[in-house]
């Protein structure tokens, strides 16, 4: 039986990787949060490695706050960097296979067909330089890992773009939602789910992948689509935002191309739409007619 180590176990990724194992218990599974381990300290995560043999560790663990990294860099460069360097060099001395992932944001926007894997990296903010920063981390001090880019992740759990828009059009809400950024909303349980799939099949083409759900679309029509699903279009306000202001600059255009998942694992990866439906109905639809969080 093969034994899978999540680390960040109280995210929503890690939530997600969670809610998977009780289906399959052919795996021993080992959920791990922030409290149990440390993923900055490297003694805490090598006494996790010495608790007992661990096949696949995967790395939930994540800095992910955009705008406080901006006056926070040392923290996200410590969680999103330094730790990926000591996990990466811990899962080599253990031969572990190592799942990392990274983010739409390692890339500077101005693209204007979706980014390859290959393509030149430049990130706007401190987020994306801590996350880029990881990868290379990984690269040098890993034998065995995958690297796993993904965009506007969104899940039943925790605080999400996708239960934002819900809970505020629940309450009759107004909403003003930006344009001006486009890029592939990511059911995270369809990550979550490939990344299962990779474990079964046992698969060594280890490297940097792109996975999101296809398609693109702006935050307003991302939000456009959850009032659609949810039976509120038209009974909500929705509105433009063409001067969205962030402290931290955000790429214009983080559309990732996917192909190369689903030519090398011969897998299929559903469209932004479809994922966003079926996470509705699978986790916010009841009776009558509401959604639950």
């Amino acid at each position: 039986m093969k034994t899978v180590l999540v680390l960040g176990a109280n995210g929503q990724l890690g939530k997600c990787f969670e809610e998977l194992a009780a289906k399959h218990e052919d795996i021993d599974w080992l959920f791990m949060n922030s409290a149990e381990v440390d993923v900055s300290s490297g003694y805490d995560v090598q006494q996790c490695f010495n608790s007992k043999r661990i096949d696949y560790c995967i790395n939930c663990a994540a800095y992910t706050n955009v705008e406080k990294a901006e006056s926070e860099r040392e923290k996200a460069f410590l969680i999103n960097a330094e730790a990926a360097k000591n996990l990466a060099e811990i899962c080599k001395k253990s031969n572990t296979v190592l799942f990392h992932f990274s983010t739409d944001y390692v890339f500077n926007g101005a693209a204007q067909m979706p980014y390859l894997e290959s393509d030149q990296t430049g990130p706007l903010n401190v987020y994306g330089e801590s996350k880029l920063k990881g990868e290379e981390c990984i690269k040098e001090n890993a034998n065995c890992y995958f690297i796993i880019r993904t965009s506007w992740l969104y899940s039943q759990f925790g605080h999400n773009f996708f239960k934002t828009i819900l809970s505020k059009a629940q309450k009759g809400e107004d909403l003003n939602i930006t344009t001006l950024q486009q890029g592939a909303p990511t059911n995270a349980n369809h990550l979550a789910k490939f990344v299962l799939k990779l474990i079964q099949d046992r698969s060594t083409k280890f490297g940097t992948y792109h996975f999101s759900n296809k398609g693109e679309t702006t935050w307003y029509g991302f939000a456009e689509e959850i009032l659609k699903i949810s039976g509120n279009l038209g009974r909500i306000n929705l509105t433009h935002d063409n001067s969205y202001k962030t402290l931290a600059e955000r790429p214009n255009y983080s559309v990732l191309n996917t192909l190369k998942v689903e030519n090398t694992f011969d897998y299929e990866i559903a469209s932004w739409q479809d994922a966003a439906n079926e996470l509705y109905r699978d986790h916010f639809l009841v009776k009558e007619g509401k959604f639950s969080s």
